[in-house]
């Protein structure tokens, strides 16, 4: 069996979390689970750490404050190669990306030969966004065509985060070359890991916008992503 680490960056989400550990433990009752915490104050990283004094499976980094969804991804993934895990998966806090896919996440990695890199996407048949309002499908549509345009990603879904991926694969990338602090990152590491030779796999999910808490995504974000894409391509280019 091959042994899983899943990562979740999280900053004030106390109404999702408890619920979403059930879950995914509901679903994966073999996987572990690792929480980043960006300094909470709405009590997430308390209710972390009492549920990690009863479950061995859960366990907790405190961060000082927002430090980044990019390096909390980073730091995830980091922690599951340097820990043995075989793999590690991303995924948001807010029942965006549902428990109940994880098992075929998982079984894709081998399923069709090996896999580097499962990625739940949007945006193939089955798949799909729930609750978004147009503009920022729109948005998410142009950012993930600008990506695999400019950085020759043969994906569909450059910027969704939910996705697993081998440790063995992850190790020869070098966290320290990535540049992004926040959802650029998503696009990113896909970028150094075509250039380190991974495969792709996708499998189709139903993205639901959240029904509690706030979103963290903004103009500011898409922006910024949009800047490093083309930073990216245009090393592609000239190297």
């Amino acid at each position: 069996m091959q042994s899983v680490l899943i990562s979740i960056a999280t900053y004030n989400e106390i109404e999702n979390l408890p619920r979403l550990i059930d879950a995914i433990f509901e679903h994966v009752p073999d996987s572990h689970v690792l929480v980043i915490d960006d300094g909470s104050p709405d009590g997430t990283g308390d209710w972390c750490d009492n549920r990690a004094a009863t479950d061995t499976r859960f366990r907790c980094i405190h961060r000082p404050g927002k430090l980044g969804l990019g390096t909390a991804t980073i730091l995830g993934l980091q922690t599951a190669c340097d820990e043995g895990y075989d793999f590690v998966i991303n995924m948001d806090a807010d029942f965006s990306h549902h428990p109940k896919y994880l098992p075929d996440l998982i079984a894709g990695m081998d399923r069709d030969g090996q896999v580097d890199v499962m990625i739940g996407t949007r945006y193939r048949p089955g798949g799909g966004v729930e609750g978004w309002p147009l503009s920022r499908k729109l948005m998410s549509r142009m950012v993930n065509a600008y990506a695999r345009i400019c950085l020759g990603l043969r994906v569909s879904d450059c910027s969704g985060s939910f996705r697993c991926y081998r440790t063995n694969m992850l190790r020869k990338i070098g966290f320290d070359q990535i540049e992004s602090t926040g959802y650029s990152f998503f696009e990113e590491v896909l970028w150094h890991l075509r250039r380190a030779g991974a495969t792709f796999g996708e499998l189709p999910i139903v993205f639901v916008n959240r029904e509690l808490g706030q979103s963290k995504i903004s103009i500011k974000e898409a922006v910024k992503a949009v800047t490093l894409i083309g930073r990216l391509a245009a090393r592609s280019w000239f190297s």
